[in-house]
């Protein structure tokens, strides 16, 4: 690696355009050499993405603009170029991997068409010429059947195959730089794993630098050769990954590497980045006599679901005359789920968990087989004895903001379901119930009169849970609830689900694709593959020692780097 400087941002601050003009960037300073990973951790909120979005001439006209500094790209000041000047470097010298492959690729443009686009700008290839690059492309960023990708829109291809068109359309032009915003955040540990060998193997190819963006700190350790650390704008320890992950300065440091649940420490709460801060944090592990006591009082009373040789099966035909081809998305699935459990279940996308939570929640009723919540087959019932069931079986979704209506204050979102199901006398009896809840869930009755917009993302996943309780259910299907959350508001949340499930008694089936996270929060677990139950058991029993080559691969793939 050459000590060469590529970019160089100095002193660089960004103020809103306001009359408040609010300071979001402050003075922060950063190099990234020729051939080098420099990796940048902090939270939603600490300027990761906003530093990236002033590298590349990307801050919102009319509401961001840069108050002080100077970025460099090879000498060359990029602060003072034209949107022209700009554009015949994006892409070209500057290459960037967006946080959300599915809104950043046009769903209307078929992937091959997306790629070309940007050869298209920077580049004379011929029409033919354009074509055989793409598909080059494509084989390089390791994607299956190039040709039928080249064709597909992106909403015919996996997640990890979207993220790699991504890749594909960063590199299409061998930039020198290339920014990857989160590229693996809402991965499964698999595609993860195989997304982060690819850069590595395209670094090393071709030379490139790379500034990697994320809040997953086992990765950065892993990734980069150099990490800054940013918190409220501001870079607060910058170093080689050794020297940031073995020996943080910076308490804000040691507070985001020590809130991260780890695999074999099972802890009765996970520390917070504010309980370390404010040095208010005990550690307390649970002992193993402590865990087979709990599991002999969950596991001598009856379940409170059972499924029984669940299947669900999609049929489709490509033509008049074709018989009909079935998708078995889950296939004869046999499990029991005890009252104060909770049951783990994890696997890579597709492998039918959400079908699967579609199908208990009816949803998506199964195709065939039985579910029986408190020994009843629910599958059985009439449309308003489904109705009724809803309040004893709740869901917490993966992503908040779109599962919260933005026409709906938090008063209206908690109290409707009360309303529907009869939950309470009368409207004043529902608000103080809706404000003891929120006050429960960390947040206060100042904010029942907000709208979803007005809340972060920890927020809002707050008022999920808010209203998912409100009901008083039996039982809650927990499907990604917290993988899209930073580390210090993942904990937050997780001691909250474990808080709400003494205090209540409540039953959890826990969805994730992070695998730490699941060992943290099971008492069993279910690992999915292909529709069908690879392998099930008590959590930490299997992560000690998988049976299953597919759950070996799943616990290999895990970040090992802290």
């Amino acid at each position: 690696m050459t000590n060469s400087k590529l970019l160089e941002v100095k002193n660089l601050s960004i103020n809103t355009i306001q009359k408040d003009r609010k300071c979001l960037l402050s003075d922060i300073s950063f190099t990234v050499s020729k051939n080098e990973i420099v990796g940048v951790v902090g939270e939603s909120g600490s300027g990761k993405s906003l530093t990236a979005l002033s590298i590349m001439g990307l801050l919102a006209p009319g509401q961001l603009a840069i108050s002080g500094g100077a970025i460099s790209f090879e000498n060359r000041q990029l602060t003072s170029l034209s949107i022209k000047e700009l554009m015949s470097i994006r892409g070209n010298n500057i290459g960037m991997i967006f946080q959300e492959p599915m809104s950043a690729l046009n769903p209307s443009m078929r992937c091959g068409a997306q790629v070309e686009e940007i050869l298209k700008t920077h580049t004379d290839l011929s029409t033919s010429q354009l074509k055989l690059e793409v598909l080059s492309l494509f084989d390089r960023t390791k994607l299956p059947n190039p040709d039928r990708i080249y064709e597909a829109y992106p909403h015919e291809i996996s997640g990890g195959q979207k993220q790699r068109v991504m890749i594909a359309m960063a590199i299409a032009c061998s930039p020198k730089l290339l920014i990857a915003d989160e590229p693996t955040t809402a991965l499964d540990v698999t595609v993860q794993k195989e997304i982060i060998e690819l850069l590595k193997e395209l670094q090393r190819d071709t030379q490139m630098s790379i500034l990697f963006i994320s809040h997953d700190l086992a990765l950065v350790s892993e990734f980069a050769d150099r990490v800054l650390v940013m918190y409220k704008g501001e870079i607060i320890e910058s170093g080689t990954s050794l020297e940031i992950f073995t020996n943080p300065k910076h308490p804000y440091t040691r507070a985001l590497i020590m809130a991260r649940p780890k695999t074999g420490e099972r802890l009765k709460r996970l520390p917070t980045v504010t309980s370390i801060l404010n040095e208010s944090y005990t550690s307390q592990e649970v002992t193993l006599k402590e865990r087979q006591n709990q599991h002999k009082t969950i596991y001598e009373n009856p379940p409170i679901l059972e499924v029984r040789d669940v299947s669900k099966y999609y049929y489709s035909t490509l033509g008049l005359f074709s018989k009909p081809s079935i998708f078995k998305a889950v296939d004869q699935v046999s499990f029991k789920v005890y009252p104060g459990e909770t049951l783990g279940l994890v696997g890579e996308s597709g492998c039918g968990k959400s079908t699967l939570s579609n199908a208990i929640m009816l949803l998506d009723k199964p195709s065939n087989g039985a579910v029986y919540f408190n020994g009843t087959d629910i599958t059985k019932l009439s449309k308003s004895e489904i109705r009724a069931l809803r309040k004893d079986i709740q869901i917490i979704f993966q992503d908040p903001f779109a599962s919260l209506n933005p026409r709906l204050n938090v008063e209206k979102t908690i109290t409707e379901p009360m309303l529907v199901h009869g939950i309470g006398t009368n409207t004043t009896d529902r608000i103080s119930s809706a404000i003891e809840i929120l006050e429960r869930v960390g947040l206060s009755r100042t904010d029942l009169k907000k709208y979803p917009h007005e809340f972060s993302g920890g927020q809002r996943q707050r008022i999920g849970i808010a209203r998912a309780i409100a009901l008083k259910p039996k039982l809650i299907i927990c499907d990604e609830s917290v993988s899209a959350l930073d580390i210090s508001v993942q904990a937050q949340v997780l001691n909250l689900l474990n808080e709400l499930k003494e205090e209540f008694n409540f039953t959890y089936i826990f969805i994730s694709h992070d695998l730490n996270v699941v060992n943290y929060m099971s008492d069993q677990l279910l690992v999915m593959k292909s529709g069908e139950i690879e392998e099930s058991g008590e959590a930490d029993s299997i992560y000690r020692n998988p049976k299953k080559d597919y759950t070996k691969k799943l616990i290999h793939a895990i970040p090992k780097g802290l």
